[in-house]
């Protein structure tokens, strides 16, 4: 399991100011299962990872790695168009809206 997802889902319940125990106690699982996990000491299943995103208002979602570059980009833009000509502007920002 990539320690990037891992080390995301640990760096948003420290934002929540959530505690291992109360993440734990939210999605349903034992307060080891997320020290464990967030310690790199078990590898967990897809759902014990769905479950700790849900509780923190995340999804996990399966990205084509060829396409990991381009929707980084895309991210860090602001979640504008690329490529677009000077002067025109671009939809709301993905990024704006998901901070609301």
């Amino acid at each position: 399991m990539p320690n990037d997802l891992i080390s995301t889902l640990a760096a948003a319940r420290k934002a929540h100011q959530m505690t291992q125990a109360q993440l734990a106690e939210s999605a349903g699982l034992s307060r080891m299962t997320v020290q464990r996990t967030e310690g790199g000491d078990l590898d967990p299943r897809y759902s014990t990872l769905a479950e700790m995103a849900r509780v923190l208002g995340m999804d996990i979602i399966a990205v084509p790695s060829s396409l990991r570059p381009s929707l980084e980009a895309f991210i860090q833009a602001g979640g504008k168009f690329l490529g677009q000509p000077e002067g025109v502007d671009a939809p709301p920002s993905v990024v704006d809206s998901l901070r609301r």
